[in-house]
């Protein structure tokens, strides 16, 4: 029988905004709200979703708070995430992993599901990825022989920046992509993803829009309620460009295949 768990990278020693997931966003932690949408999975159980941050004591309070909310933790390398979730993986003896970005609060459970059962129905993927979605409301799922072959190759140890692009950009793995369902699903300019204090802003006036009754919103709510109030996307506008320059610069990663070093072309 597969063995499906979920892997959320975090760490709490950002540059950008320390600290971000024991944030407060409306009542809960980021984090939780992260976790809240995972658990929600039909193909997870809160024990087989496993946050992977690292031994620094810097992150022992995200430990405590994941702890309480029913997670699990693995404690890894700082920066080397391709080694992180390999040896949690290992530690779970998880066949197939959820992976979703612990600077994703606002992830959605619909399009986890999605890409776990792409993965599932199809033997001859080892990667399937959410592809067109708000950015920050999608997730990935692949295999853990995907993850082991991509650490067997990998030679850059620091790949917090990029490292998907070893399961995309390689060769290494067979991917594919789920798609939105609509346009409704779909925006041009939306960023859903925490690194940045506007970020944060921008996600508390969402969630006090959408969330303050208790109930758990998708992307369908998200785009319209982005339509339908379009200045909440000045919060948090022109980051993304930032964040693309920032991510270009960082993720330098390099690869042995053949006898050879390669790097992945970004």
């Amino acid at each position: 029988m597969t063995k499906i768990g979920a892997l959320i990278p975090v760490r709490l020693a950002s540059e950008r905004l320390p600290g971000k997931a024991l944030l407060p966003l409306g009542d809960r932690p980021v984090i939780v709200h992260l976790l809240e949408r995972v658990f929600a999975s039909r193909h997870l159980e809160p024990d087989r979703v496993v946050v992977c941050t690292t031994e620094d004591a810097s992150d022992n309070a995200l430990v405590a708070v994941v702890e309480a909310a029913g997670a699990r933790v693995f404690r890894g390398s700082r920066d080397d995430i391709v080694d992180r979730f390999c040896r949690a993986m290992r530690h779970y003896e998880l066949d197939v992993a959820l992976e979703v970005d612990g600077d994703d609060p606002f992830a959605d459970t619909a399009y986890m599901d999605l890409a776990l059962e792409r993965l599932l129905a199809e033997p001859a993927l080892d990667v399937v990825l959410t592809d067109g979605l708000p950015f920050g409301l999608g997730s990935k799922a692949f295999r853990r022989s995907a993850v082991e072959t991509v650490w067997k190759h990998h030679t850059t140890e620091r790949n917090d920046t990029g490292f998907m692009y070893y399961f995309t950009k390689t060769g290494l793995c067979t991917t594919s992509t789920v798609a939105p369902a609509g346009p409704e699903h779909t925006h041009p300019t939306a960023r859903m993803t925490l690194d940045y204090p506007e970020d944060l802003r921008f996600f508390g006036a969402v969630f006090e829009a959408l969330g303050s009754d208790g109930k758990t919103f998708g992307v369908g709510e998200i785009v319209a309620l982005l339509k339908q109030r379009p200045e909440l996307l000045e919060i948090n506008a022109g980051l993304s460009e930032r964040y693309w320059a920032r991510t270009q610069e960082l993720a330098v990663l390099e690869y042995e295949r053949d006898g050879r070093i390669h790097r992945v072309e970004t």
